[in-house]
């Protein structure tokens, strides 16, 4: 039996969302700085697009459309893209190894569409745009959560194959103490961001914290619906 393992084990689907972000991002720096915020704004989610016309907004009737998702794939600079990107490494890794990279990709999407959809009903109106895929990361870690701090109980170290974690339900999750502490820290830090107007790069793009609790809240209770790793512990806990 072969003991060594690779040093990086990444997902296929964790490793082409990474490209894709790092690739926009480069493409939209690289070009004119008119041209290069032109195309942030017609892939960034504005509130104001769905309060009435809005001819001057790049984009148009199409971007009213696809911003939905295609807002979490441009970042306002380096350091927002860094971090999402650290984040979805570890977290959307293990998310991906559990539940397989077509179900991942979708869980992710929905994750980002449920947290834009909480900052436009909080932001109805509001011509800031938001964009980055912190929404869906959230997801993401919310989806991890429900196996990885309940592993100690029966699994530990964890092991190689995610699908042999037992699922925790949401109950036995929200009263967790670590998930708590956790929970407690990521708040506190969305919140800092959030209510101090933490924005990037002069652009006006918006860390939206209400998009990070939405992406967060929808992993935490739709996590259950994808999970395929649950089937190894006899059913699917909601």
């Amino acid at each position: 039996m072969n003991s060594r393992q690779p040093i990086f084990n990444i997902p296929a689907s964790v490793v082409l969302a990474a490209l894709a972000l790092v690739v926009l991002h480069v493409v939209r720096v690289t070009l004119p700085p008119q041209t290069g915020q032109t195309m942030l704004l017609a892939l960034a989610f504005i509130p104001a697009r769905y309060s009435g016309p809005t001819p001057d907004l790049p984009g148009g009737e199409w971007s009213d459309v696809t911003s939905f998702i295609t807002y979490m794939f441009v970042h306002g600079d380096m350091t927002h893209l860094a971090i999402n990107m650290i984040w979805m490494l570890a977290f959307g890794s293990a998310v991906a190894k559990r539940i397989g990279d077509m179900r991942f990709v979708l869980f992710s999407i929905l994750c980002g569409i449920a947290g834009v959809l909480v900052h436009l009903t909080l932001h109805f109106g509001e011509l800031v745009p938001v964009v980055g895929a912190s929404a869906a990361i959230s997801g993401q870690m919310a989806g991890a959560i429900r196996f990885m701090f309940g592993a100690s109980r029966t699994i530990m170290p964890l092991p190689d194959n995610l699908e042999l974690v037992p699922l925790a339900g949401i109950r036995e999750t929200l009263t967790n103490g670590r998930f708590l502490m956790f929970l407690g820290v990521w708040a506190a830090l969305n919140l800092l961001f959030g209510l101090g107007g933490f924005q990037m790069n002069g652009s006006g793009a918006s860390i939206a914290w209400e998009a990070h609790i939405g992406g967060f809240l929808c992993g935490l209770f739709a996590f259950g619906a994808f999970d395929r790793g649950a089937k190894s512990v006899g059913k699917i806990r909601y």
